[in-house]
Order: C-alpha cells, then structure tokens, then sequence
C-alpha cells in the first residue's frame, strides 16, 4: 500500500495496534477465565477457539501490510516523536520474530500451551508428572526451536533469557547467582544456630471467608482502585492486565496458613500498581504494560518483601488483622507477627518460602532450565535432579513432586527463562529502596501509618508510567544508577542479622 503522508501512515499504525491489542485481551480474558472460573473439562473447547485467535493474531502481526507499513514509518523516523519510535522498534521487532515462526508452529504451541495447563494443574493435584512429562517434552522442544530462530547467533538458554529480560545471559546470571549464594548461604548458617522463630500461630484455622476480607483490606492499604482491579481465586496466583483500567490479580486460600494468600495479595498488588499507573497514552499500543519481568517482580517483590514483611508495615496493619481473626491472634502481639512472618528457614515451596532463602529456590529452576534447554538434562529426569538440587541447594528432602518440580505452574505455560526474573527483581527493589529513600527521606514513618502514596508515587514516576516506553536497562538505570546486586545483599544481611541477632 502507498501511503500519501506520515500522518496516514500513522493512522494506520494506531489502527493495527489496536486491532492487535482487543484479540490479546480476548486471549487475556479466556486465559483468566480458564484459570479461574472455567469448569476443568472445558480446555477442549477453549482450545479450539485459542487456535482460531492465535491464527489471526498471527496473520496481523506478519502480514505484508504490516511490514510494508513499518518499512514506510522507518524511513520517516526521523519526523517522529520518540514514542512512534519506540513503537516501531518493538513492532520490528515482533515482527521479524513471527516471521521466523512457521504459521503452523505458533499456532500449535498457543494450542499445547492451553491444555498443558490444564494437565499440569490436574498433574499437581494428583502428584502425576508422568501425565503432565509428554506435555513439557513438547514444550521444551519448542522454546529450544524458538530460541534459534530468534537469536540463532545465541546460544538457545541466553535467547529464552533475553525474551524475558532483554540483555540477560548465563554468564550474568551466573555471577549474579554466585554473589547471591556466597551472601546468603553464609547467613542461613548461622540462623540454624539460633532457636528456630515460632510461626505456629499462622498454621491455625483462618476461615476463607475471613481470609477474602482481609485481601479486601490489603487491597485498599495498598492503594488499588477496586474500580479497575479485581482479584479471583487460582490453583496458582497471578496478575494479568488488559488495559490501565483493567487489572486483574488472583490468590489461593489455605484455611491453615495465613501468609500464603495475604503475602500473594500484596505481591501480585505490587504487580497491580505498575499496570495501574502507566500513562494513558500506551493503552491499546505495543507499550502497554510493563516493560520486563525483572522490572516487573521488582515491583512486586518490592512491596511484598521491602514493605509488607517491614516492621513498620505489621505496625499498621496487624490491629486489623487481629481484628479479622481475634480467637486465632488472641495470643499473639506484632512483635511476634512480625518475627514469624520473616522466619528465615530452608522450605520445599518457592510462594512459600522466606525473603532470605527465597532466591536459592530459584537457582534451582535456573540450572534445571539451562540443563533442559542444553539438551544435558532429559524431561523423565527432572523430578530426581530437581530433588537433588534442593537437597544440596537448601537441605530439605522433597517427598513428592506435587510439592517438588510440579509445584509451579509457569512451565506449562511456556514460561522457560522467566524465573530468573523473581531473583533479579527483589534485588532491583533493594537498589530502588536506597535511591527512593535518597530523594525522599525515611519512607517507613509513612508505611507505619499505613500510608504509601508517597512510594507508589516515587515508583509511579520513576518506573510505572512509563509502561515499556524505556528498556527495562535505561529505566533501570536512570532511577537508580547501575545495577549492584550488592545492594540486596547487604539489604538482606542487614535485616536478618538484626532480626536473629547474629552479631
């Protein structure tokens, strides 16, 4: 097509991006509803309709109208503003990318992907990975032949890791994860030393219904607008968004853990905040959204752990919680909430498991990836080298795979190259706390009141509203300098040095 000016062209650029984004949030709401509402059987079906989507989101993304469009805008770049920029290099970029994609293999892995999760939940249940082993067979093969037709000049881990994070490699993340185990393995020693924190109290009966209360009051501390953020219940949390004005978070309840789901709301929250407080004008555009996982867990991660898991945070929130279950906390003061909320203590389940020990869990999905994606590691062997890694990793003996290599749900999803994303997140947020704290002072007499705005607002300008208008390592770098694992390091040994007292 011949385009009579930029301005047309432009128009045709807005049109396309739209059309794009309503069939990705017809595909976002299926997936939610699968996740959440959907009767177990009904994948079958879904699937059918996934594949008659997934067929035409490809058709648009590579059709020669598009490329001729892009290779018109390109040539003009420099009459653009840097958002259209920004625009056409990920479009480009998506585009080359689904070029390289037989029609036929997108299609059928968006179809794989769908009723993998169906089998892996199913899988989990039962305690079957043999059912659900085919599936992730299938699932490898495909991120291994993905990885070389994105970046063939990568090796096919890196490629998978540069998905998620752009500019991450194994070498990084091999030092990264060598500096993180030198720092805390060292500390989870000497906390075994000391008489073990009683968290028993968080074990007892907490009725669901309570429960949903209390995410409710979250919610609401947190400063998301129910208005635009609802929450739903999953075999496994996450946060999906279709638009700044529609997020969605979803939790898990357990009558006899209470931090399970009230630590889940504030994460998947922190997820929440960064799509809720991106800038108008990247809706229904290829900026819309977070601009990286790394950024993205680092903003979850930040306001579980750096603010939910403060002492200054239990301040203002335990009266509530206490109200909301006065029989189960009658016996229990803040002081003891907030030690048992913090126990430091090597566990089988990653949502589970402590701020400290919390980044060995994902080391292990780290190797076990690399080695399966390498080729060096077959999927029927999984269970027994995931066993062995948490046994050398942590020192826990996993007794079955339910809680052991099925526990998470990411890999059904396709999801190879994300976890280290969660590890490299919580240690963005550390370096984020120090540069927030430069420019505003202490920030923890606010969250002691039980008020945030004036973080949310720190992050809103310096991370949330620029949705992917920035790569996640100019973004990075321009709040906070270049990145420094060390500031998570020592923001760790810092806390569990005081909170055990290891000096």
């Amino acid at each position: 097509m011949q385009y009579e000016s930029i301005a047309q062209a432009l128009e045709a650029l807005d049109r396309t991006q739209k059309t794009e984004a309503a069939y990705n949030h017809a595909m976002g709401v299926l997936y939610l509803d699968a996740a959440t509402a959907a009767p177990k059987g009904s994948y079958i079906g879904r699937g059918n309709t996934m594949e008659v989507l997934s067929r035409v989101i490809y058709d648009l993304s590579t059709s020669p109208e598009r490329g001729e469009l892009l290779s018109y805008l390109e040539s003009h770049a420099q009459e653009l503003d840097p958002v259209r920029v920004r625009q056409l290099e990920v479009i480009r970029k998506d585009y080359d990318r689904s070029h390289k994609i037989p029609a036929e293999e997108f299609v059928a892995y968006q179809v794989l992907l769908n009723d993998a999760g169906a089998v892996w939940e199913k899988a989990k249940n039962e305690n079957d990975f043999p059912s659900f082993a085919p599936y992730l067979e299938k699932i490898v093969d495909y991120n291994r032949k993905f990885a070389g037709y994105f970046n063939p000049e990568m090796a096919p881990y890196d490629a998978l890791l540069n998905e998620y994070e752009e500019g991450m490699n194994m070498v990084t993340l091999d030092a990264f994860f060598s500096q993180l185990r030198n720092a805390i393995v060292p500390l989870i020693e000497k906390i075994s030393g000391k008489p073990p924190i009683d968290d028993s109290f968080l074990r007892r009966t907490y009725p669901v219904e309570q429960q949903r209360r209390l995410s409710d009051y979250l919610m609401k501390t947190l400063g998301l607008d129910r208005n635009y953020c609802g929450i739903a219940e999953t075999e496994h949390p996450f946060t999906t968004n279709f638009n700044n004005k529609d997020v969605r978070i979803t939790t898990h309840y357990y009558e006899n853990s209470l931090a399970s789901s009230m630590y889940s709301v504030i994460h998947e929250g922190g997820h929440a905040l960064y799509e809720l407080n991106a800038d108008d004008q990247y809706n229904a555009t290829v900026l819309s959204g977070g601009v990286s996982m790394g950024i993205h867990e680092s903003q979850s991660r930040f306001y579980e752990n750096i603010i939910g898991r403060s002492r200054p945070f239990i301040h203002a929130i335990f009266p509530s919680i206490k109200s909301f279950f006065p029989e189960q906390l009658q016996d229990v003061d803040e002081e003891m909430f907030y030690r048992a909320v913090n126990k430091a203590q090597p566990s089988l389940i990653r949502t589970e498991s402590d701020e400290l020990t919390y980044s060995l869990h994902i080391m292990v999905r780290y190797e076990i990836e690399k080695q399966l994606i390498s080729g060096a590691l077959s999927v029927s062997d999984v269970p027994a080298r995931w066993n062995e890694l948490y046994r050398e990793y942590l020192g826990v003996e996993v007794p079955n795979d339910r809680q052991g290599c099925l526990q998470d749900s990411h890999w059904s999803g396709g999801s190879i190259g994300y976890f280290p994303s969660y590890a490299l997140g919580s240690a963005y947020g550390a370096q984020m706390l120090c540069c927030m704290q430069q420019e505003l002072g202490d920030i923890y007499a606010d969250v002691a009141k039980g008020d945030l705005s004036r973080i949310t607002g720190w992050l809103k300008a310096h991370i949330h509203k620029y949705a992917s208008f920035k790569k996640p390592g100019v973004l990075f770098a321009e709040a906070c300098g270049k990145f420094d694992p060390k500031y998570y390091t020592d923001y760790l040994t810092k806390k569990f040095t005081a909170l055990y007292q290891l000096d």
